[in-house]
């Protein structure tokens, strides 16, 4: 098997999980410029060195025409004059030279933030492509490690005379770059002293950390680099936070370093006292199992709604005049589920408005009606049942309209609507119209989701198998929109003896009330998009998995709506 290693190399001992320092290829570069106000151009020269395993493999140097007279106190300082450029490639004919001599390599710079400021710029000024590759300031780094009794200064200069680096940075691009390298190599080792022997680790360290923050790395030590799902405690046992990882260790090793900043999570970590783990075959298993342990211990910490059960669905009410009623606990024949109860108000009031519901509180007999016409029975938009207007035969079409396209039968109320949107346009209400569409197109998402999250639901058994990435399958057995069993076949394992072991074993799955057939919404959208992942492959089902088609065809008319939108946010 081969194990990433070069012949000779030592072994990775537990703390250096990640890639080593030793086996990575860095790029320490400098440029001078016209000035200090990044752009397209202005960029004189630029030099750079490549190092591995602290030797030089190759370097890289060049004047550059910036395009533009160089200021005499940066002629001064640098000695670079207009008569050494003028002869010089523009920056768009070294940009790709210089990306190649780049690729794959860690960026190193002294104030790197300028450096990588001015080479960005100068990429989408030409149109290339600045890649996202990790970033080392030695300045920075050089912060964290070597305190003022040290050193008067963090410049260049006086850290290579610290260090005694044997070239000595003159505001010339290469010979800063050289310098630079010993700088790195000397403050490497010191952090190194420290325990920072990853690229990992020392991202990590750069950022300021309170040591009692660092302490705590410990409580990360027996945890593994698997996928899975992990649990801070607190002093008294009592779950603080919960999370998800590809890499459960490296993951939560992460709160321990400045690399987190966000204040909450600092004020837990501060309060954590231990951090237990679940394993999970696959990152799909973690994450179901991430939202369940969040409902269960409702942790302080976490953002992530705690009761993920209480959604809004849209509701026919069981009267003689039914209107549309939001509610909280769903049951069948309902539209949902809804984020917010404004998010399903606004559906019910769209799909009332093209369906000639009554939007009215009051319960009205069928034999007896004893009210009086609103202003909406005034305007043509409800027949009046109230005042004795309407009867129940004449109410009950817009009734089965709204229950087929909750059912996926009936696309007609959406088509209602879309007319009223254009009659508005054409009378020039465009301020109606474009409230009216942003509605509809709120009512078209609710009722395509709903009815892709209900047909996954229905299903009493769905096992698929995603690629791992490595040749072999993620495995999952669904039963009734629940996540009942997770697996992997590893490459070259057969994966059907696998299979039918998870299917065995597979928890029993009951089915409840409701559209989802009492699934946990948010937890049927996760499997959904694993479902949907490109390379996913269906196994085998019970029932066919199929979904209504009285919303489909409308993914033309909301992208127009949404670039209508959009086009009304900037202009206004």
């Amino acid at each position: 098997m081969d194990t990433g290693r070069r012949p000779g190399a030592a072994q990775l001992a537990f703390d250096e999980l990640g890639t080593p320092l030793r086996d990575i290829t860095f790029v320490v570069f400098d440029l001078e410029t016209t000035g200090t106000k990044p752009g397209p151009d202005g960029i004189t020269e630029i030099g750079a060195v490549k190092i591995r395993a602290g030797e030089i493999v190759g370097e890289f140097a060049t004047f550059v025409n910036p395009g533009m007279p160089i200021p005499p106190q940066i002629v001064e300082l640098t000695g670079i004059t207009g008569a050494m450029v003028y002869d010089a490639p523009r920056i768009d004919r070294v940009l790709p030279a210089f990306l190649e001599f780049i690729s794959g390599a860690v960026l190193v710079a002294h104030n790197a933030p300028f450096d990588t400021g001015f080479m960005r710029a100068a990429c989408e000024g030409h149109g290339y492509h600045w890649p996202k590759t990790a970033v080392v300031c030695t300045v920075r780094l050089a912060r964290r490690v070597i305190s003022r009794d040290e050193t008067p200064s963090y410049r260049l200069s006086a850290l290579a005379a610290l260090f005694g680096a044997r070239t000595t940075p003159n505001h010339r691009a290469l010979a800063d770059a050289r310098a630079t390298v010993d700088v790195l190599h000397a403050l490497l080792e010191r952090v190194g002293n420290l325990g920072v022997h990853t690229l990992e680790e020392l991202l990590d360290y750069l950022p300021e950390v309170t040591p009692a923050q660092r302490r705590k790395r410990s409580l990360a030590e027996h945890l593994p680099s698997r996928p899975g799902v992990y649990l801070f405690r607190g002093p008294s046992d009592e779950v603080l936070y919960v999370g998800t990882s590809g890499d459960l260790r490296r993951r939560v090793r992460q709160y321990f370093t400045g690399s987190e900043s966000r204040g909450r999570i600092r004020e837990m970590v501060a309060l954590a006292e231990r951090v237990d783990a679940v394993e999970c075959s696959h990152a799909l298993e973690a994450a179901i199992r991430e939202l369940r342990l969040i409902a269960a211990h409702r942790p302080m910490y976490n953002r992530r709604s705690k009761n993920p059960r209480h959604a809004w669905w849209v509701a026919l009410t069981e009267e003689a005049f039914p209107r549309l009623s939001v509610v909280r606990v769903p049951r069948d024949g309902m539209l949902g589920p809804f984020r917010s109860q404004t998010d399903a108000r606004s559906a019910a009031d769209t799909l009332a408005g093209a369906s000639g519901l009554r939007t009215c509180t009051q319960r009205i007999s069928a034999t007896a009606p004893s009210g009086k016409p609103c202003v909406l029975a005034e305007l043509g938009r409800c027949g009046a049942p109230c005042a004795g207007q309407q009867t129940v035969e004449a109410y009950r079409p817009g009734v089965l309209a709204v229950s087929g396209l909750i059912a996926g039968t009936d696309g007609r109320p959406l088509r209602v609507a879309a007319d009223q949107l254009a009659r508005l346009s054409q009378e020039e209400h465009y301020e109606q119209a474009a409230q009216h569409r942003d509605q509809l197109a709120g009512l078209i998402r609710a009722v395509g989701r709903a009815h892709r999250l209900s047909a996954l639901a229905g299903i009493p058994e769905l096992i698929a198998a995603g690629p791992d990435g490595n040749g072999g399958w993620e495995l999952a057995v669904i039963r009734h929109g629940r996540l009942a069993s997770a697996g992997v076949a590893r490459r070259g394992v057969p994966p059907m003896p696998v299979v039918e072991m998870l299917v065995a074993s597979a928890e029993t799955v009951i089915p409840g009330p409701g559209p989802l057939f009492g699934a946990i919404s948010e937890e049927v959208r996760i499997l959904l998009r694993w479902l949907t992942r490109p390379g996913v492959r269906l196994v085998r089902t019970t029932h066919p998995w199929a979904e209504p088609a009285a919303a489909g065809g409308w993914q033309e008319w909301l992208d127009l709506a949404a670039s209508a939108t959009a086009l009304e946010r900037v202009a206004g």
